[in-house]
């Protein structure tokens, strides 16, 4: 686990000195990424630098040293990520033109690239990985990120310089980086609490997109290839969801998962696991420790708040599996000493309040382990989200209604103020229906909606009208959901939407970030590209019972952990930022709220931000996801 960064410069500077100090900068603000070591490589007639920061993993002698030259001297790697099947590449690969420098994946995969080719050796890769390569003949730049990103890489051209990194600061520290805000990016996140993906924060610099490769020729001409492409793994599996349910599933299942494990168990450093005593830490820590010949150590995170503490859940699971188990419980002071961190930690707005515990438990675990395994994946995988449910039942409902008859009754909804519904209804209701005409008004955002993509997109926002927020946006730069393919059900069709959106650009953005900020390296073995794919040639009852979702993972689970240690609500990784805002957070909050200060910026309506405030202090109505997300925003822009 590492950052990478550099430059394609078509200006070439034939200052080797000059470009070597660039590469460096870039280099050294990736530093908390891989503390261990820095590298360059630079070709200054060429115009090119690559810079790698290194977190030792594998091979922690100065043979897995980056940038990488490759046997025959034509390829040059800067490469983040593990992969988990480079022995058996290198079993296949045989001995280079010279003896084996060490036994890091790197140098394995650098000659796959060698002899079998760039989108051919991508394809045969297990893993996570953000790669920068160079041909040296060709003069050609090559840039890809795992199937289903959970390594990140930005890029973005300046005139005839193109930059790319881990993260955005590795680009904001070369002195062609000309910032500019992208109003319709800002509307997204304002929507979804992150900015979708191909986007980023700023006009002109993208995140690469899952699953892509991005080549740069010797012209400068762009060429994108996606070497896995989810809407494709949707659609051939498509044939095994029609087939029946059989228990001989629960075996491939746990076979699978089992090795995606193991596979993430090879270190040469100390390693753990995340747990929160649900259903997907719970199965990895147990597939784990049944792979293990000594306790597997794990982490959780309890909060003293009712209704958010899993702590108990996951020390009676760590206790029945006999692991080596810490705790740690987080105070309204640990979130207010975290907060100030999270904009120069996450580089552009990002709002999944749970970055905080997220953020704590890595700084944890990192005190002892350099290496952990966590449950991410599990709910878009094998479908445990509740609002798959909520929104498929509702739907099914509301297309009992003729549209035309929604739309009308949405109309007359909409025809009086919310204030004068609740003068209307008073009578009526007494107080037993508080803020009535604002969910009135809300019934008739849901009514009006004409299919279930637009009723999802709904329940998953956290501002709905964000172009009515974000001043001089010019539109929404919403994500692209019509790569999906057609004929799928309501309940698969959200988990696709999430795996595309929601997987990479919020959970997995908040574990890298967080995790890499302490230089731990999260390893995610429900998302082995292998597991995803045989989840989509399952049935959905295979995932989904009723209002029971992942009911394969269960039954998985099933086989290591008694069912009464994991059968609960689900809690999710929430903390309790509407108390914490109306308390211990509240100077703050109001500091970044300044309407003033607000009106000079020239981003947000600070109206609308204002009466969201006033309400959720007067406990009139519970505002904290809207509110963080301004909030986030607010910290990040004073921030940069």
């Amino acid at each position: 686990m590492c950052g990478i960064a550099g430059f394609l410069d078509r200006r070439a500077t034939a200052d080797p000195g000059t470009v070597t100090a660039l590469a460096t900068a870039m280099g050294d603000s990736l530093t908390h990424r891989g503390p261990d070591s820095g590298g360059l490589w630079v070709d200054a007639p060429a115009g090119v630098a690559l810079a790698h920061r290194r977190l030792s993993i594998l091979d922690l002698s100065p043979a897995g040293h980056q940038p990488m030259v490759s046997a025959d001297g034509r390829f040059v790697i800067s490469y983040n990520g593990e992969v988990y099947n480079a022995s058996e590449l290198k079993d296949e690969l045989g001995p280079p033109s010279r003896s084996w420098r060490g036994h890091s994946d790197t140098e394995i995969i650098l000659e796959a690239f060698a002899a079998w080719g760039v989108e051919a050796t991508a394809r045969r890769l297990i893993g996570m990985f953000a790669i920068a390569l160079w041909d040296r003949r060709e003069r050609r730049l090559w840039l890809l990120r795992d199937r289903l990103g959970i390594k990140p890489l930005y890029w973005g051209r300046f005139g005839q310089l193109l930059l790319f990194g881990s993260e955005l600061k590795a680009l904001k520290a070369h002195p062609g980086w000309s910032p500019e805000i992208d109003r319709q990016a800002l509307a997204a996140y304002m929507r979804t609490a992150y900015v979708p993906a191909p986007r980023s924060i700023y006009l002109g610099v993208h995140k690469l997109e899952p699953g892509t490769i991005l080549s740069i020729g010797p012209d400068g001409g762009e060429q994108v290839a996606r070497f896995w492409d989810l809407a494709r793994v949707i659609e051939a599996g498509g044939g095994g969801r029609a087939r029946a349910f059989d228990a001989g599933m629960v075996d491939e299942a746990e076979a699978l998962l089992k090795d995606a494990v193991a596979r993430r168990m090879v270190a040469d450093v100390p390693l753990g696991a995340f747990l929160s005593g649900g259903v997907d830490s719970s199965a990895v820590a147990a597939l784990m420790q049944g792979q293990s010949a000594r306790p597997v150590k794990t982490y959780s995170i309890g909060f003293a708040e009712a209704g958010y503490d899993e702590a108990p859940y996951a020390r009676a699971v760590a206790a029945y599996l006999g692991t080596d188990h810490t705790e740690f419980y987080v105070t309204a002071q640990d979130a207010l000493d975290t907060i100030p961190k999270l904009p120069a930690v996450y580089d552009e707005p990002f709002a999944d309040s749970s970055q905080i515990p997220t953020l704590l438990i890595c700084k944890m675990a990192r005190r002892q382990v350099t290496v952990a395994l966590s449950g991410d994946g599990g709910d878009e995988v094998f479908g445990g989200y509740n609002r798959y449910v909520l929104a498929h039942r509702l739907w099914r409902r509301l297309g009992l209604v003729p549209y035309p008859l929604r739309t009308a009754a949405a109309a007359l909804l909409r025809g009086a103020p919310p204030a004068a519904w609740d003068r209307l209804l008073r009578p009526v209701l007494g107080r037993g229906l508080g803020q009535a005409g604002d969910k009135l008004h809300k019934l008739a955002g849901v009514l009006a909606l004409d299919d279930i993509d637009a009723l999802y997109r709904r329940l998953i926002s956290q501002w709905t009208e964000p172009e009515g927020l974000v001043l001089g946006h010019g539109g929404e730069a919403a994500a692209d959901w019509g790569r999906l393919p057609q004929g799928l059900g309501d309940v698969e069709r959200m988990q696709g939407l999430d795996m595309l959106t929601y997987l990479p650009d919020d959970i997995l953005t908040k574990v890298d970030r967080a995790s890499m900020a302490v230089a731990l390296e999260v390893r995610v073995p429900i998302l082995d590209h292998r597991v995803v794919e045989y989840a989509w040639s399952l049935p959905l009852a295979a995932k989904l019972r009723g209002a029971t979702g992942k009911w394969l993972l269960r039954q998985v689970l099933d086989r290591h952990v008694p069912r009464r240690l994991v059968e609960r609500p689900k809690m999710g990784f929430g903390v309790p930022i509407d108390s914490w805002l109306r308390g211990p957070l509240r100077d703050w909050a109001e500091s970044l709220l300044d309407r003033r200060a607000m009106a000079a910026e020239g981003f947000l309506d600070a109206t609308q931000v204002e009466e969201k405030w006033r309400q959720h202090l007067a406990g009139s109505r519970n505002w904290q996801h809207p509110l963080w997300v301004v909030l986030m925003f607010q910290a990040w822009l004073r921030n940069n």
